[in-house]
């Protein structure tokens, strides 16, 4: 999959949990595993927007086009 979610390392860099982001941004624990492990084929703007908003970063922060992991 060309564009990789680096997800796993805003949370981490932001000492926060997948459950605790779940909740803030009202998301299903699962679709955020789904998008975390690379296996989702889409996002809409809406989600991605109210990630970077609880997370303080830009969309390139959380996803990079490249076949590196």
């Amino acid at each position: 999959m060309p564009i990789n979610v680096k997800l796993d390392e805003m949370l981490h860099a932001r000492r926060m949990t997948l459950t605790e982001l779940a909740e803030r941004v009202d998301i299903t624990l699962a679709n955020l595993s789904i998008l975390k492990t690379g296996k989702a084929k889409a996002i809409r703007f809406s989600t991605l927007e109210a990630i970077c908003e609880v997370l303080q970063c830009q969309p390139g922060d959380l996803l990079a086009y490249g076949t590196e992991e």
